[in-house]
């Protein structure tokens, strides 16, 4: 039996290419299956307490500087929140004690969202941009406008 280069290349792609969709089909049918949730998200999605890290550096404005805080932050599961929070600029505490807020927060099947956090002592409102992980026992954030970020964790 002698070895024929010709033959041997179209044959070798192909069994690549039936290898390459097999293992694409059997992925996509894991993915679709999965018991996961991820990438299946909604408003019910959250729901309950989370305690967030705030942390960044505001750029400009009165409170310039390095911003340091704490938050709880409660989910309805949908798209309404509560809050309070304390911050620190500079470690300069931010207000005299825990400040309430309200809001609304809206997440995309993709585990992308937004929400909209309303200070009770009128400060500006807070538009926030998310992403929620760990089967919804995380949130990831940062706030639209300056340099801020937080993490969130639910509260068990």
């Amino acid at each position: 039996m002698q070895f024929n280069l010709r033959s041997a290349i179209p044959v070798a792609m192909a069994v690549g290419l039936a290898a390459a969709l097999a293992l694409s089909a059997v992925w996509s049918v894991t993915a679709d299956d999965d018991d996961s949730g991820e990438g299946r998200c909604s408003n019910r999605t959250l729901r309950g307490d989370y305690g967030f890290d705030i942390g960044g550096q505001i750029l400009a404005g009165p409170r310039a500087g390095i911003l340091r805080g704490v938050a709880m932050t409660s989910f309805d599961g949908h798209g309404n929140l509560s809050q309070v929070d304390f911050a620190t600029f500079n470690g300069v505490p931010g207000w005299p004690d825990w400040r309430p807020a309200t809001g609304t927060y809206d997440l995309n099947p993709d585990c992308t969202g937004t929400a909209e956090i309303i200070p009770s002592d009128h400060s500006p409102s807070l538009h926030l941009r998310m992403v929620v992980v760990d089967r919804g026992r995380e949130i990831r954030a940062i706030v639209e406008g300056n340099a801020t970020g937080s993490t969130g964790i639910k509260v068990r």
